[in-house]
């Protein structure tokens, strides 16, 4: 089954709306017409609006950094999947392995927010990943299969067909050190292979895995060769148009 390559920037926090509307009409001009790929950008909650009108009548997607699980309360701080629709989302990235190690972020709390993003039309990007620490105790496996069933209890196959993995090796983040496209393989047909299991084989070829862990534009051809990987979740090297197209076209 053919699956339709993503690449992801996320902006993390960086940019005020003028540079997100300055990088966006740069990419524009590298990128618009390239149907082969899937092109999303994900920019902080305070650049949406600006991002979305950047955007208009262009083939890139809109995404969010993080999403609430309820749909409206006392929550300070927190942003609801209606809010993510009304200022055109497409996509929120659940799970990063940042919100996991500073903010606290549990499986279960994970599980919550992807169960809120199933009942929308938004698009799940959801994280998973090992520490450097629990790589060389040999616990990837235990790990990256444990956050995913955890993330995923629940749910039916339908729902699950329309989320986008993203392995994200956590040692690998903003380091400048990449797993080789050999270690990145591994996982990603690890991975495959548990959804196959758990799911179906055609759940487990149709589904989009991204792998983020300092993709660099010279990295990621090598990357994407691999047979399992369909695309990347992008951090620094996203940041820069330039280097973000060169991802898109790689």
């Amino acid at each position: 089954m053919s699956r339709k390559p993503v690449i992801a920037g996320n902006w993390k926090m960086y940019k005020t709306q003028a540079e997100v509307i300055g990088t966006i009409e740069e990419l524009r001009a590298l990128v618009e017409g390239y149907a082969e790929v899937e092109v999303v950008v994900c920019p902080t909650f305070t650049s949406l609006p600006a991002a979305a009108n950047a955007l208009r009548g262009s083939s890139i997607g809109l995404g969010a950094q993080n999403v609430h699980w309820e749909e409206e309360g006392a929550f300070t701080g927190e942003i609801s999947t209606e809010m993510l629709l009304d200022v055109g989302c497409q996509y929120a990235i659940i799970g990063h392995s940042e919100r996991r190690q500073h903010f606290s972020e549990s499986d279960e709390m994970v599980s919550r927010k992807l169960q809120k993003l199933i009942q929308t039309p938004l698009t799940p990007i959801l994280c998973v990943g090992e520490t450097l620490e629990e790589r060389e105790a040999e616990r990837v496996e235990e790990v990256v299969l444990g956050q995913l069933e955890r993330a995923l209890a629940g749910l039916t196959v339908e729902s699950v067909f329309r989320i986008i993995i993203a392995y994200e090796p956590v040692w690998a983040i903003g380091t400048g050190r990449t797993a080789t496209p050999e270690v990145a393989e591994e996982v990603h047909s690890m991975i495959r292979g548990w959804l196959s299991e758990t799911y179906s084989e055609d759940l487990a070829g149709g589904i989009r895995i991204l792998y983020g862990g300092s993709v660099k534009p010279g990295n990621v051809a090598e990357l994407m060769a691999q047979p399992d990987i369909d695309g990347a979740l992008v951090g620094g090297a996203s940041l820069d148009s330039q280097s973000f197209a060169q991802l898109v076209k790689y």
